[in-house]
């Protein structure tokens, strides 16, 4: 097969597209022929030596998590081959999702309902659990409250303003101004320009807040809360800091750290495939170019998702 990998960290130089040998089963686990595979910051920052880079115990190292394809092999799992299935497997372990085969954990994937496309699904699983879990897990989102969302133009945001919208909530949403009409689409009730707006008039009016940015971003809504409110941050670079924050205003802020979910992910397929939500797709690659993909997730202006396609899909 073929698949991108890195052989020591660094720069987008130290991507390789190249033949490797294909993954073999260990019981439990299905062999994927992938469609898609979604580009997330996680990705860069492991193969520059941040990011999950400490789980990594040799070379060559294929990055990525998340994926969408078709079964090629059920091994010992319920599975049928070309069952539509999608996931994120393994995180912060190596998943090995750049290639044109995985070997994934059955417990960790779903199937897809005939009405997803497979390619927008490659870039669904991560985005889709990370805010899923910000909203619900940590934030405990009730129908009613009032939600803001930081970046919320972005992989994670846009996908937190319609599952929020969709639970009832009433959403703000921080972007460009010309990304404003997209919030509009999406179900937010307001959009603030952060690049000339303040949050001043918003100050203890959120119940829960999804920071996407974190570091200053995250900081500066802390006085948006409500007292009993709380922010669930997500860049890991900067929770310590928002944190910390956090507790000097004495503010209540939750770090998340998104883990797979077979259950929740079913729940997710459901809710695109009645169109109660959608991935939008900032742009495509094909696999060979993951270097291009690389440098514009880290440009961090994408609107929406990243998404690598694989075996000629377009």
């Amino acid at each position: 097969m073929h698949a991108i990998s890195i052989h020591q960290f660094g720069g987008t130089e130290e991507l390789i597209y190249s033949k490797q040998a294909k993954p073999q089963l260990n019981p439990g686990e299905v062999l994927v022929k992938t469609t898609a595979t979604g580009v997330n910051p996680i990705d860069w920052k492991t193969c520059s030596g941040g990011g999950a880079s400490g789980f990594i115990e040799e070379f060559p190292f294929i990055p990525g998590w998340e994926f969408s394809g078709v079964i090629a092999d059920p091994g010992d799992t319920g599975y049928k081959v070309d069952d539509a299935v999608f996931g994120m497997i393994r995180f912060p372990q190596p998943a090995g999702c750049y290639a044109e085969y995985i070997a994934a954990p059955a417990a960790q994937i779903a199937r897809l309902p005939d009405a997803v496309d497979l390619i927008m699904a490659g870039g669904l699983a991560t985005a889709s659990l990370t805010a899923w879990q910000a909203l619900f897990n940590k934030g405990e989102l009730q129908t009613g409250q009032q939600v803001l969302v930081l970046g919320a133009a972005g992989g994670v945001g846009h996908l937190a303003v319609q599952l929020a919208k969709w639970a009832g909530a009433h959403v703000t949403g921080t972007a460009s101004m010309h990304n404003h009409e997209f919030l509009a689409e999406l179900g937010c009730e307001r959009a603030i320009d952060y690049h000339t707006q303040s949050l001043n008039e918003y100050t203890n009016s959120m119940d829960l807040i999804i920071d996407c940015v974190g570091g200053d971003t995250g900081i500066g809504a802390l006085p948006c809360l409500k007292p009993n409110g709380v922010l669930v941050t997500l860049p890991s670079v900067t929770k310590e800091q928002v944190i910390a924050a956090g507790a000097a205003q004495k503010r209540r802020v939750e770090p998340i750290f998104c883990e797979p979910s077979a259950e929740q992910l079913s729940r997710i397929a459901q809710l695109v495939a009645d169109e109660d939500l959608k991935l939008h797709i900032g742009e495509t690659f094909p696999l060979e170019k993951a270097a291009e993909a690389f440098e514009l997730s880290k440009s961090g202006h994408v609107c929406g998702k990243l998404i690598l396609t694989v075996n000629g899909q377009a």
